[in-house]
Formats: structure tokens, C-alpha cells, sequence
């Protein structure tokens, strides 16, 4: 008898794996009992942020009871999300915070959701991977320009532009005075953000503003800003708010503004010139007069004190 245990032996085997090559195949032919599968890429769980939880759902074909799980690279389970619930057929949604069944934050790393279907005694691993990711992208400023901008609408030095370099794909996001004012669409390691100038469509007042970048990755986490620079909105600005000159003479003040064109006002008298030097004659009568000059609509002013000639 021993002398056929081999062949016994082989034709065991044989029988298991046409049994079992039988049961695969009718697996395949078989429709899963879950389709529609819909499970976020990544997220970080520290974000704060709408992708601060991970999104899993699917459907089923027909009514069942649950066990779903996550399991990591080397397919152990770290946390239980749904234990042997009964549920109908339709779609299930189920959401993750990134931790383990002791409530502390996983490893980073990519993990996958695991369905157990008690009826159908069948688990599948959803094919959907899901990263983690707690690390902030860091953001570089490359260069900021112009410097000084008027956001008239005329065209000239309307906004200030900023080139930057993300460690990783991220949205690039400006803040001015420490507010989020712009934030850049998709997400890339170089590009360029701008700033207009406006708030709520209307151009900011002329003064110094401090302006620094940001970036938040496709997690949800927010790095780290750049060093603060100032860049300056003017519109028009007269080199000086005093001027003294003697009656009927000429006097000079520098005209700053990037308009092609600015109108003035002194006394009765007006005019148009180019900014620069604006060369103007005094009035005939000692008194104080105020020097107006506009460009697209904003002003700056200066006391003119004429004095009579001496005798």
C-alpha cells in the first residue's frame, strides 16, 4: 500500500487544484458584490481642513453584513471602522481620521480599506489605496514685482507679481498684512501668484503693505509663510508737502506717479503734465494755497506759502 501513497498523494493534489482553479474561475465570472468604489487619494488627518478625514464608499449588489477595516502596506489590520453591521443594499459611505483602534495617528504611508461581507463570505481589498500625509509643503520666494503699484485700472503697473518654488505640488496661497488674499488654482512645485490690489473689487488706499506666501498641499497641510516684503500702492505722490516760494516766481516739486498723464490745481490755475518735475510759477499775492495733483482719479496735496518779494 505504502508504494501508491505517492500517486494518492499526486492525485490529492491534482483534484485540489482543479477544484480550486474551478472555484477561481467561477469567481471570475462571478459579479463582485461591490462596485462604484469612490475612496480619497490622500489627507492628513492634522489638517483642520475639509480633507482632514478620508472618504470610502462603494455599493453593493445586495443586502449583507459588514466588517470593514483598514489594513496597511504589509496587509495587518490598524483599525476596525465598521464591525459585522447589518446594512441594505446601495451605496455605503464610511469615513477614516487617520488613526488606529487606539485612537493615535498612523504612520505616513498608504493604506487600503478591507470589506468583509458575512453572507457572501467573501473579503476583498478595495484596489483604492489611501495616503497619509502630515507633512506641510515649504515655499520659496523667488522674486516680487513691482515694488511700488497703483491699481487704478489705467492699465500701468497694476498688480504686483510674485514667482515662486514648492518643495511638492501645492496651491500657492498670498497674504497681505498676514490676510489670505489670493489663493493660486491647481497644483504645482514653480509658478506665479498675483495681487491686484482690490478688496472687494475696489482699489486698496495708497500706503505700505507687507506681503508673504504660503502653500497648501493636496493633504490639506498648510506650510509654513515666507519672510514678509513691503510693497508700496501709490498712486500719485508729490515729493513734498511744504513748498515756500516769493510771490510770482517759479518753484519746483517731483510729481511720483506711473499714469501717462496728472492734472494740477493751484490757486485758479490748472493744468496737465507729465509726472517728473512739475515746474510752476507762484501766485502774485503772498498768502497759503494748496497744490493739488491728480492721476485717474487720486490726489495728493501740498501747502504752497507764497511770500512778497523783499523790498
Amino acid at each position: 500500500m505504502a508504494k501508491y501513497a505517492p500517486a494518492v498523494l499526486v492525485a490529492a493534489l491534482l483534484v485540489a487544484t482543479a477544484v480550486a482553479f474551478v472555484y477561481a474561475e467561477k469567481l471570475k465570472l462571478t459579479p463582485s458584490p461591490i462596485l462604484g468604489t469612490r475612496v480619497d487619494k490622500v489627507f492628513s488627518p492634522i489638517c483642520e481642513c475639509d480633507t482632514g478625514t478620508a472618504a470610502i464608499s462603494f455599493r453593493l449588489r445586495g443586502r449583507d453584513r459588514l466588517t470593514v477595516d483598514m489594513i496597511d502596506q504589509d496587509g495587518d489590520s490598524v483599525r476596525t471602522l465598521v464591525q459585522d453591521r447589518p446594512t441594505p443594499r446601495g451605496r455605503v459611505s464610511i469615513s477614516w481620521d487617520g488613526r488606529d483602534d487606539s485612537a493615535t495617528l498612523v504612520p505616513e504611508g498608504s493604506y487600503r480599506p478591507r470589506v468583509h461581507l458575512a453572507a457572501e463570505r467573501r473579503t476583498i481589498v478595495l484596489p483604492n489605496p489611501i495616503r497619509v500625509d502630515v507633512t506641510p509643503p515649504r515655499v520659496e520666494l523667488v522674486s516680487l514685482s513691482p515694488r511700488v503699484f497703483s491699481p487704478d485700472g489705467d492699465g500701468r503697473a497694476e498688480k504686483v507679481v510674485a514667482h515662486y518654488r514648492v518643495d511638492e505640488k501645492a496651491g500657492a496661497l498670498l497674504y497681505v498684512d498676514g490676510e489670505q488674499r489670493v489663493r493660486r488654482r491647481g497644483q504645482q512645485k514653480n509658478g506665479r501668484i498675483e495681487w491686484f490690489g482690490r478688496l472687494d473689487a475696489e482699489p486698496m488706499p495708497p500706503g505700505v503693505y507687507r506681503v508673504s506666501l504660503g502653500a497648501r498641499d493636496t493633504a490639506g497641510n498648510l506650510g509654513p509663510r515666507t519672510p514678509e516684503k513691503a510693497v508700496v500702492i501709490r498712486y500719485v505722490a508729490l515729493g513734498r508737502d511744504r513748498i515756500e516760494a516769493v510771490a510770482g516766481t517759479r518753484f519746483a516739486v517731483l510729481v511720483l506717479s506711473d499714469a501717462a498723464r496728472v492734472e494740477w490745481r493751484l490757486g485758479k490755475r490748472t493744468g496737465v503734465a507729465r509726472p517728473g518735475t512739475l515746474r510752476l510759477r507762484a501766485p502774485l499775492q503772498h498768502g497759503r494755497y494748496t497744490l493739488t495733483v491728480t492721476a485717474n482719479g487720486f490726489s495728493d496735496r501740498a501747502a504752497v506759502f507764497v511770500r512778497e518779494p523783499k523790498p
